[in-house]
């Protein structure tokens, strides 16, 4: 065995080669300074291909939910269901607000907005990632909202309270607009429901203002490449928007799930903000069934962000299968 000085000889011709050629020393100390953490995610936006679509995935922000606002299985069964996706529901249920920007070629089109100033600090930065992913608020022409619940009509203002894409129209379904933009209907309305008819207006009072508030009836022609595929219950007139390009297809369905953990599984499960939830339920069992027959790609409002996947038939229910990071490309 080579002796103690020897030893210590060629350790420090090692370590002398590896300076050399790597240009650093192993720390050799247990008191060296600690590295700083970094505290910011990566910008939230996400790209695919659809065709010779382009969508991006924009992410608002997270509101925590309290799993009893879920009724239609038992409790058991709702928090053996979240058990399974490894959720604490003891700290709420992190549930995910999207948006989604396509630009068809034609049109740059965004469908819904976020909540901007309407829900807390967790929410509200969809333009920060529409201008990180590389886009501008000026350059959308286009805004289809799903419904005119806040967390996807009230991004539709800046923080002046003007309109935060100017250039655009804002196409709402006649029946969401009958309902929430109705001061007979507000006046009904339970007391803690008020202030989400008063937000609903405000969102789109300047696009209204100018002329540019777009309201259709279920049988309109939106603009090309994109159909209406009505889909209420959660509100009055919830519709959900396909795109499609070059035989692929994309269903933008809004607010058909809350929590992918309990109602893929059990699309009986209903939300307490559906405002008819019998119908709400018969939507989302044929949104299911079509968007698993056709094998759709789908983009989910409150799904974990980007939101983005297919939904497969799983036993009596259906499970989410979500899109795998990846380069853009057309021929998926």
């Amino acid at each position: 065995m080579p002796s103690l000085f020897t030893r210590t000889r060629l350790f420090s011709a090692l370590l002398a080669a590896q300076t050399l050629i790597l240009g650093y020393t192993l720390p050799l100390s247990a008191n060296a300074a600690p590295v700083a953490k970094q505290q910011n995610q990566v910008a939230g936006f996400y790209r695919m291909a659809l065709g010779e679509f382009e969508v991006t995935a924009l992410y608002d922000g997270y509101v925590d939910l309290d799993s009893k606002i879920l009724t239609g299985a038992s409790a058991e069964d709702i928090q053996s269901l979240l058990a399974r996706m490894f959720v604490d529901s003891s700290k709420g249920v992190q549930t995910a607000v999207n948006a989604y920007l396509i630009n068809t070629g034609s049109h740059l089109v965004l469908v819904d907005t976020g909540a901007a100033q309407c829900f807390g600090p967790t929410l509200g930065v969809v333009q920060n990632n529409l201008k990180a992913s590389g886009y501008s608020p000026e350059q959308v022409d286009t805004v289809l909202l799903t419904h005119l619940h806040p967390d996807h009509a009230c991004g539709l203002l800046n923080s002046a309270g003007q309109a935060a894409y100017p250039n655009a129209s804002v196409y709402v379904p006649q029946a969401e607009a009958d309902f929430w933009l109705s001061d007979e209907a507000a006046a009904k309305a339970p007391e803690p429901m008020r202030g989400m008819f008063q937000m609903a207006k405000q969102s789109v009072a300047p696009y209204d203002a100018q002329q540019r508030l777009k309201l259709y009836a279920p049988d309109s022609a939106l603009i090309p490449g994109v159909s209406l595929v009505p889909s209420n219950g959660h509100t009055p007139g919830h519709s959900s928007y396909l795109f499609t390009s070059q035989n692929q297809s994309l269903l933008v369905w809004g607010d058909i799930v809350h929590s992918h953990a309990v109602q893929f599984a059990k699309p009986e499960v209903v939300i307490e903000f559906d405002i008819d939830s019998t119908q709400a339920k018969a939507t989302r069992q044929q949104i299911f069934a079509n968007a698993s027959r056709d094998k759709l790609w789908v983009a989910g409002a409150h799904m974990p962000f980007p939101g983005l996947g297919h939904v497969r038939k799983e036993g009596a229910g259906y499970a989410w299968v979500p899109a795998e990071f990846g380069p853009l490309r057309s021929d998926r």
